[in-house]
C-alpha cells in the first residue's frame, strides 16, 4: 500500500512539474528605453516578478496561465498573450491619463491609488502660459484647502500661503519649498523704502512639469522639522527619449486695475468741504469751543464763516495757479496713479534624446509692466536638464536653472511715496505747472509738490528716483544612481540654490527722502547661499502572492548663509551721478553675516498587499543650529494606512462604485521657520559716557525648541459610473503645540522678553474634490471642482495671557484666545444719531462671564464704548472650479476663483472718509453724510477739525472680504495635424487669455484680496487683510500662439 502511495505522489510531482514553463522577456518603451520595476503578473493567479535595470524579468508560470499582465507607472497596462511563447519582446505605450495618477512624494514617486497620504497635484499644463510672474499665483484656487494670496497687483511681489490653515504665530507660516529635491530660499526679500518681492518668481512657471501639495503628516513627516506648513514639490521638466522637439511660445498682452473706485471729483470736493466746515462749526457752537477764538463774535452764523474762510483759503493754496470756485482743475489722481501695463513673454524649449540620454533645455523671457506707475519686473531664464545611463546599473544626472529678475520698485503701502497715495491729494489741485511761467518756485512744466500738494506728490519720486532689485539666482543638483541588487539602489545628491541680490535706491533734491541732503542712495548686496547633500538607499520590489514593498532612507545635510553688505550715502553734485562713488558724504555702512545648518536622518517604508490593503511609516530625526542646545534635535514620526474597498470581491463589478478607498494617517512635524539666533544670548554695540562697548541685548534659553504639529486626517477617494465621477473628501486635524512667542519676564533680569515654547493652536477641517468627465464625445467637457473649510483657534498663549494687541490705534488685528489668528477686535459700530448727525458705537459692556449686558446701547463717545471681536482676518472657505470644453481644435478654459468668511480692514478708510478729516480726497459715499436735511444715513455728519466716529479701529472700517472671481478664462484654437503636417509643424496653437476678468465682492475697497505690503515677513501672520492704499489685481488679456516643430 505505502509503494502505491508514493507512485501516485511522485507521478502527481511530475505532472505539476510539467505544467509549469519559464517566461523571459525585456519591456521598453516606445523610445526603446528599458522600464526598471515593470509589474508582470500571470493572469488568474497571485504569481509575479518585476523587471531588473535593464527591463528584463523571468517568471516561472503554470501551464494553463494564457496571459500576461503588464504594467508600469505612467503607462497604459498590456494584456500579453503567451500563444506558447517563453521569450518576449514588451512595449509599452505612455499613457497620459495614468500619468497624472503619478504623484511625486518626499524622495520617490507614488501611484496615486497605493498613496496613504494627503497630495494635491497640479499639472504643469495648468499653469503655463499664464500671465503670472510666480509659480505660487498658478496655483491661486487650484487645490483644496490651500490658500494663495497675493499681497498686491504688484508683479514680483509677495505672495502668502497657507497649507491647512496659519499653524504659527511668530514663526514662519510658508509651507517648504523643493524644487527637484532641494530645499530652496523661499519667502520674501525686503529692501529700504519698498514692498517686500518674492524669491520664487525667478522660477520660470513654464519649466514647470508638476506642483504636488504635500498636506498631511504622513505625507509631509518625512521633511521632519519644515514640514509643520505644509511641503510644495516643485519638479520640472525633463526629456523623453526620441526626436528633437522644439517648443515656442510667445505671447503678448496688457493689464489694467482689475477695479477702481469712485472718488470725490473737484466739485463735489469743494460742496463737501464746505459742508464739512458748516458741520465743524455746529459742533463748535454746541460745544462752545471757539476754535477761532471769536471771542464777542462768537455765534453761529460767524463760526460757520470762520470755518468756511479757513477751508475756502486752503482752497486757495490747493489750487494753485487754477481757479477752484469754477472747477477750472479736476484731477483724477486714480488716473495718475494706475497706468496700462504690458506683458510680453516668450519661452523656447528643446527636448528628446536617445536610449541612453534625454535632455531638456529652455529659454525664458518675461516682461511685465505693472499697473501701477513705477513698478514693473522681468526676468530672464535658462535651464537645462539632463539624463543619462552610463551602464547597466549606473545613472546619473543634472538639474540646472539660472535666472536674471529686474524688480522694479515703488515705495511701499505707508508711504505717500508710493503711487496709490495719490489719490489723497485734492482733485482742485493740477498734476504740473502749465502756466508758462514759474509759479511759487515751480518751473513751467514741473510737478508740484507742497504746499501746493495737500501731501506729498508721489509722482515727484517717480521722476526723480530709482528703485531697483536685481537678483541673479541659480538653482540645481546633480545626482547618481547605482544598483546594487534586484531592486536595491543607492543614489547620491548635491543641489545648490545661490541668489545674489543687487538693491539700489537713489532719491534725487526734489524728493522727500533727498530734499534736506542734496540727493540720498543706499545700496545693498546680498549673497545667499544654500547647499544640500544626500546620500539614500531606495528599495522597491514586488514579491509573489501580491505583496509589494519599497523604502527609501537615507542622510541629508543643508546649510545655508547669508551675507549682507550696506552703505548709504548722501550731497550728490548732479541728479544724474547717482552712484555711491559720487556722494561727498558716505553717511553709514554695514555688514551682516547670519548661517544655520540642518543635519538630518530620514526613512520611509510603504507596503500594499495587491494594492488593496496599504500600510506607510516615516520618520525624520531633525538637527538644527537654530535650537538650543538641549533641544537640538526633534523626532518626527508619521504612520498611515489605507484600504482599497473596491478590490474587494464584495464590491467587485459594483455597476455604480468604480473605484473607493479609505486612508488615515497621524505624525507629527515641525516649524524651524525662526530666526538663526533665536536661542541664543546676544549682545549689541552700545556705549557709555562716551566710550563704546557691548551690551546684551537677547536673555539665552537653550530649551528653545520646534513648534510641534500633530496632525490626523481622514480621507475618501471614491470614483463613479467608470469613473466619469470622481474626487477626495477630507477631515483633520491639526493641532500645533510649545508655539514660539515672546514672553514678558521679571525685570529683574535686565530683559523685558524672552523667547520661549508657550502656546497652543488648532485647525481644523474639511476638504473636498470633484472631477467629472461630463461629455468625452466630438463635443468633450471635464470639469473639476475644490473645496474647503478650515476653522483656526487659538487655544492657549502664556500663562495668564489672553490677548496680544499691539496694533495700536491703527490696526484691529489681535490674537487671543478662543478666536482665530489675526482676528478683528476693535469697536463696533452702530450707525448715526438721527437727531445729531454723531457717529455711534455699541458699549458692548460685559458681565463677569462674558455676556453683553445690554447689547442695544450705544454711546457717541468711543471712550465709553468696550472693545468686542468683530470678525475673521482669514477666510474659513475657499472653493475653485475649472470647466475645460473641446470642439474640434476648439478648446475653452474656465476657472472661478472663491474665498469667504473673512473681513477685510480699510485702514485708510478713516482718512478716505473725513474721520481725519483733513483735505483728502474722499469717496462718493460721503456726499451721503448727515446734515439737518438728510437725517436717514448711516454716514455721520462730516466736521472740519473735530472728526465724528474717526477711531480707526471701528466696524465701521470693515468690510466684508468675500468675494468670487472669474480668476481665468482661455480660449485657444489648434490646428488639425494634418494641416500643420504639410508646413512643417507637428503643433499649432494660438490662444487668448484673460486673468481676473470678473469680481463679485462687497467689499468696497479695490480688491478683497489684499495685505499690507508694508509688514515685516512675520507680521502677515496677524495682520493679514488689511488694506492701506494697496494696489489691486491686475485685469489682465495676452494673445499668444504656441508653436511645435
Amino acid at each position: 500500500m505505502k509503494k502505491y502511495l508514493l507512485a501516485i505522489l511522485g507521478l502527481a510531482l511530475s505532472v505539476g512539474l510539467m505544467a509549469q514553463r519559464v517566461i523571459e522577456g525585456t519591456i521598453t518603451d516606445e523610445g526603446g528605453m528599458p522600464l526598471i520595476g515593470a509589474s508582470v503578473l500571470a493572469q488568474g493567479t497571485s504569481t509575479g516578478t518585476v523587471s531588473d535595470i535593464d527591463g528584463n524579468f523571468t517568471l516561472t508560470v503554470a501551464d494553463e496561465v494564457t496571459n500576461l499582465i503588464v504594467s508600469y507607472t505612467g503607462f497604459a497596462t498590456r494584456v500579453v498573450p503567451l500563444d506558447g511563447s517563453t521569450t518576449l519582446e514588451i512595449i509599452l505605450s505612455e499613457d497620459a491619463a495614468q500619468l497624472s495618477e503619478v504623484v511625486v512624494v518626499g524622495y520617490g514617486k507614488q501611484i496615486r491609488s497605493t498613496l496613504t497620504g494627503n497630495v494635491a497635484q497640479i499639472d504643469g499644463g495648468d499653469i503655463e502660459n499664464l500671465p503670472v510672474s510666480s509659480v505660487e499665483q498658478a496655483m491661486q484656487g487650484r487645490s483644496a484647502g490651500v490658500f494663495v494670496q497675493s499681497v498686491s497687483g504688484k508683479p514680483g511681489g509677495r505672495i502668502n500661503i497657507r497649507v491647512r490653515g496659519s499653524s504659527s504665530i511668530s514663526a514662519g507660516n510658508q509651507p517648504l519649498y523643493v524644487v527637484d529635491g532641494v530645499p530652496i530660499t523661499s519667502g520674501t526679500f525686503s529692501s529700504p523704502g519698498s514692498g517686500s518681492q518674492n524669491f520664487l518668481a525667478d522660477l520660470n512657471p513654464n519649466d514647470v512639469e508638476s506642483i504636488e501639495i504635500l498636506k498631511d503628516a504622513s505625507a509631509a513627516a518625512i521633511y521632519g522639522s519644515r514640514a509643520a506648513n505644509g511641503v510644495i514639490l516643485v519638479t520640472t521638466k525633463q526629456g523623453k527619449s526620441g526626436k528633437a522637439r522644439l517648443n515656442v511660445n510667445i505671447s503678448s498682452g496688457a493689464s489694467e486695475p482689475s477695479r477702481l473706485r469712485e472718488f470725490m471729483d473737484a466739485e463735489e470736493f469743494v460742496s463737501f468741504f464746505r459742508q464739512t466746515a458748516a458741520g465743524g462749526a455746529r459742533y463748535d457752537w454746541d460745544n462752545q469751543l471757539d476754535e477761532f477764538g471769536l471771542g464777542d463774535d462768537y455765534t453761529l452764523e460767524n463760526t460757520i464763516a470762520a470755518y468756511t474762510d479757513f477751508v475756502e483759503g486752503r482752497f486757495d493754496r490747493y489750487s494753485g495757479p487754477s481757479d477752484w470756485r469754477n472747477n477750472e482743475t479736476n484731477t483724477d489722481w486714480q488716473e495718475e496713479a494706475f497706468q496700462t501695463g504690458r506683458n510680453q513673454n516668450a519661452d523656447l524649449s528643446l527636448s528628446g534624446g536617445t536610449d541612453k540620454l534625454t535632455y531638456y533645455a529652455s529659454f525664458g523671457y518675461s516682461d511685465q509692466e505693472g499697473i501701477l506707475a513705477g513698478n514693473g519686473f522681468q526676468r530672464l531664464s535658462t535651464r537645462l536638464n539632463l539624463d543619462a545611463q552610463a551602464s547597466d546599473r549606473f545613472t546619473y544626472g543634472m538639474r540646472v536653472g539660472f535666472s536674471r529678475s529686474d524688480n522694479e520698485r515703488v515705495s511701499n503701502d505707508n508711504q505717500f511715496s508710493t503711487p496709490l497715495q495719490l489719490i489723497a491729494l485734492a482733485p482742485i489741485t493740477p498734476v504740473r505747472n502749465t502756466t508758462g511761467e514759474e509759479y511759487q518756485g515751480f518751473a513751467p512744466g514741473q510737478l508740484f509738490d507742497r504746499p501746493i500738494t495737500t501731501y506729498y506728490n508721489g509722482l515727484v519720486e517717480l521722476a526723480n528716483s530709482e528703485k531697483q532689485s536685481i537678483s541673479y539666482r541659480t538653482l540645481g543638483n546633480v545626482f547618481g544612481q547605482f544598483e546594487l541588487t534586484e531592486g536595491l539602489s543607492a543614489r547620491a545628491e548635491a543641489g545648490v540654490d545661490v541668489a545674489n541680490i543687487k538693491q539700489n535706491r537713489f532719491l534725487g533734491r526734489l524728493t522727500d527722502g533727498g530734499e534736506s541732503t542734496n540727493g540720498f542712495a543706499d545700496s545693498r548686496w546680498s549673497n545667499i547661499v544654500n547647499y544640500t547633500t544626500k546620500a539614500l538607499l531606495l528599495y522597491n520590489r514586488g514579491f509573489d502572492a501580491g505583496h509589494n514593498v519599497d523604502f527609501v532612507g537615507g542622510v541629508e545635510f543643508q546649510q545655508s548663509t547669508n551675507e549682507d553688505i550696506e552703505v548709504d550715502a548722501q550731497e550728490f553734485p548732479l541728479d544724474q551721478l547717482r552712484t555711491i562713488a559720487s556722494a561727498a558724504d558716505i553717511t553709514g555702512g554695514s555688514t551682516t553675516l547670519t548661517e544655520f545648518s540642518f543635519l538630518s536622518y530620514f526613512g520611509r517604508a510603504n507596503y500594499n498587499y495587491n494594492r488593496k490593503y496599504l500600510f506607510s511609516l516615516s520618520a525624520r530625526m531633525d538637527g538644527s543650529s537654530r535650537f538650543g542646545a538641549n533641544n537640538r534635535y526633534g523626532f518626527f514620526p508619521a504612520v498611515a494606512a489605507g484600504w482599497v474597498l473596491s478590490e474587494e470581491d464584495f464590491l467587485e463589478g459594483n455597476p455604480l462604485v468604480s473605484y473607493l478607498k479609505l486612508r488615515s494617517s497621524y505624525g507629527l512635524t515641525g516649524n524651524a521657520d525662526i530666526s538663526n539666533f533665536a536661542s541664543l544670548g546676544l549682545y549689541g554695540a552700545s556705549g557709555y559716557g562716551g566710550v563704546s562697548g557691548l551690551a546684551p541685548v537677547q536673555i539665552p534659553n537653550p530649551d528653545l525648541t520646534w513648534e510641534s504639529t500633530l496632525q490626523f486626517d481622514f480621507g475618501i477617494d471614491f470614483g463613479v459610473f467608470n469613473n466619469r465621477l470622481s474626487g477626495e473628501l477630507d477631515y483633520y486635524v491639526k493641532n500645533t503645540n510649545d508655539l514660539l512667542l515672546n514672553v514678558p519676564i521679571p525685570g529683574t533680569s535686565g530683559f523685558r522678553t524672552q523667547f520661549r515654547n508657550l502656546g497652543e493652536l488648532r485647525n481644523r477641517g474639511v476638504e473636498l474634490l470633484l472631477n467629472a468627465v461630463v461629455s468625452d464625445a466630438a463635443f468633450g467637457w471635464s470639469s473639476s471642482f475644490n473645496f474647503s473649510y478650515n476653522k483656526n483657534e487659538i487655544l492657549s498663549l502664556a500663562p495668564g495671557q489672553d490677548i496680544i494687541d499691539d496694533g495700536g490705534s491703527r490696526y484691529m488685528n489681535v490674537v487671543k484666545v478662543g478666536e482665530s489668528l489675526g482676528a478683528f477686535y476693535g469697536l463696533e459700530y452702530a450707525g448715526v444719531d438721527p437727531a445729531n448727525g454723531d457717529g455711534l458705537f455699541y458699549i458692548n459692556e460685559t458681565d463677569d462671564d462674558g455676556n453683553i449686558v445690554n447689547p442695544d446701547a450705544t454711546t457717541n463717545n468711543a471712550n465709553e464704548a468696550n472693545f468686542t471681536m468683530l470678525g475673521n482676518a482669514l477666510p474659513t472657505t475657499l472653493a475653485g472650479w475649472t470647466n475645460n470644453f473641446t470642439y474640434g481644435g476648439v478648446s475653452l478654459d474656465i476657472f472661478f476663483q472663491g474665498s469667504f468668511g473673512n473681513e477685510v480692514h480699510n485702514s485708510a478708510g478713516v482718512f478716505q472718509s473725513c474721520g481725519g478729516c483733513w483735505f483728502d480726497n474722499q469717496t462718493r459715499d460721503q456726499l451721503d453724510a448727515w446734515t439737518p436735511e438728510n437725517t436717514d444715513t448711516n454716514v455721520p455728519e462730516a466736521r472740519f477739525f473735530w472728526g465724528n466716529a474717526d477711531n480707526g479701529r471701528s466696524s465701521r472700517y470693515l468690510s466684508s472680504g468675500d468675494f468670487i472671481r472669474l480668476k481665468t478664462l482661455t480660449l485657444a484654437y489648434e490646428l488639425p495635424p494634418t494641416l500643420v503636417d504639410r508646413i512643417g509643424l507637428n503643433r499649432l496653437r494660438v490662444y487668448v487669455t484673460g486673468q481676473n476678468l470678473a469680481l463679485i465682492t462687497k467689499y468696497d475697497g479695490w480688491d478683497p484680496e489684499v495685505a499690507a505690503d508694508f509688514l515685516s515677513d512675520s507680521s502677515p501672520n496677524i495682520l493679514t487683510s488689511v488694506d492701506f492704499y494697496t494696489a489691486p489685481q491686475p485685469r489682465t488679456i495676452i494673445v499668444g500662439v504656441n508653436v511645435g516643430l
